[in-house]
């Protein structure tokens, strides 16, 4: 019976979200209410234990996340997104524009969100298909891909980083399995994918590849704006590997410990940023301020949604349901790792929001970390490769990749929900084979 009812809650979120139209935020909080009370928790503990989620829940994230949007909003307004996108694209040549493109977009999937980076880089897509007079989805889709796969896999994006909060685990060691999980599914889903999408040749989409750009005085140089945007990515990568090399009396060990920390790390990346996408290219500090003010606008509904993930995740924690869950996996012969992309998958499918679906599955799965001792850094990669499977019409992603590439319903099926899909897969069989050497 409790299952039935978390089973009611993800119907009742499905019509909510899907049918309904309504925010999901709000969906996740009426949900969590439902749930609980059918639960048998007395109204009042719902209450407490929705307030108690959403504070857990944000506590961290809403630093981390925080500042990797101010990093990427820094970056893209003094001009050093397209500083490293148009040097790699340079030194790849059109021959290669393909490698060049996916490059660009992983480096700066680490820094911008998903409808930040695609819109940002469209532009840029758009001049060298026309240069090149290549057909748009054969530049694009290895950009989508490279942008996607960052968005889904690697912290501090909003995904990956709430469901390691919910799992315990190291975002370290995250973002190291991650990315090499990420490299192979965004070549199989990006440049091996685009070479049967060419007959797809519609039209570049006007206007996309003749706004106002950055004058090469204008923006920052390559070394500076590329170091500056993987400060995050370098300081939680050294603190992952000092934690599998050194002892644990190390005296090293201690400031890895510190400067890698998630938040220490983003923090750092916004304070140099602020000094070298901001003050050493002549702005003054209102306008910086500025920056990080509109850089908050972007992330505000995010931050709400994860928090009503968060909700949703603690009434199922304190009406007792983990020990249902516990009970159905001990005579299960099906790997937690699966399980928990497939439960990421359906919600995905059901739902259209990857957030949603990543959220709401990782407060389903949680339990089968401390039971079945997998680990939780895959676990994370699971969901999130789960929550990117068969993005269709119920995902605002889905109208965005269709209407700026000016496709036909079928023609988006064909192109972005399988290129979501061949990532999904990957990200499963990644997560598979990992668990087997770690």
């Amino acid at each position: 019976m409790p299952l039935f009812i978390v089973f009611l809650g993800i119907i009742l979120l499905l019509i909510l979200v899907a049918k309904l139209k309504l925010n999901g935020f709000i969906s996740l909080i009426l949900v969590s209410l439902f749930v609980g009370v059918l639960e048998g928790m007395p109204v009042m503990q719902v209450i407490t234990s929705i307030k108690t989620g959403v504070g857990n829940t944000l506590g961290e994230l809403a630093l981390i996340i925080g500042f990797g949007a101010m990093l990427g909003k820094l970056l893209a307004d003094c001009g050093g997104a397209q500083r490293i996108a148009t040097t790699l694209i340079n030194v790849f040549g059109y021959k290669y524009i393909q490698w060049a493109v996916v490059l660009t977009g992983f480096i700066l999937g680490f820094a911008l969100f998903y409808e930040v980076g695609f819109v940002l880089l469209l532009p840029l897509v758009c001049s060298i298909a026309v240069a090149a007079r290549l057909p748009i989805l054969y530049v694009g889709a290895p950009m989508a891909a490279s942008l996607s796969v960052t968005h889904g896999f690697l912290p501090p994006h909003p995904g990956p980083t709430a469901i390691a909060a919910i799992f315990h685990a190291d975002m370290g060691k995250t973002l190291l399995y991650g990315i090499c999980i990420a490299i192979p599914a965004m070549i199989l889903a990006g440049p091996v994918y685009a070479h049967f999408l060419k007959n797809i040749n519609k039209p570049v989409p006007q206007g996309l590849y003749n706004q106002k750009k950055f004058s090469d005085d204008e923006m920052p140089g390559f070394t500076i704006s590329i170091l500056t945007a993987l400060i995050p990515v370098f300081l939680m990568g050294l603190r992952a590997v000092a934690e599998m090399i050194l002892p644990n009396n190390h005296v090293l060990l201690s400031y890895a410990d510190f400067f890698g920390n998630p938040i220490i790390a983003t923090l750092f990346a916004v304070l140099v940023a602020i000094f070298t996408f901001g003050v050493n290219r002549g702005r003054s500090m209102t306008e910086i301020s500025d920056t990080i003010t509109a850089s908050i606008k972007v992330i505000a509904m995010i931050l709400l949604i994860i928090a009503g993930g968060g909700a949703f995740k603690q009434i199922l924690v304190n009406s007792h349901i983990d020990h249902y869950i516990t009970n159905m996996m001990h005579d299960s012969h099906l790997s937690p790792l699966l399980m928990a992309w497939l439960i990421a998958a359906l919600l995905r499918i059901a739902l259209g929001s990857a957030t949603v679906a990543a959220m709401t599955a990782g407060g389903i799965v949680a339990p089968l970390i401390m039971t079945t001792g997998v680990s939780p850094e895959l676990m994370v990669l699971s969901v999130g490769s789960g929550s990117l499977i068969f993005s269709h019409v119920n995902d605002p992603g889905f109208w965005l990749f269709k209407e700026y590439f000016n496709l036909t319903i079928g023609e988006t099926l064909r192109s972005w929900s399988v290129l979501e899909t061949i990532i999904s897969a990957c990200g499963l069989a990644g997560c598979l084979m990992l668990a087997q050497v770690i």
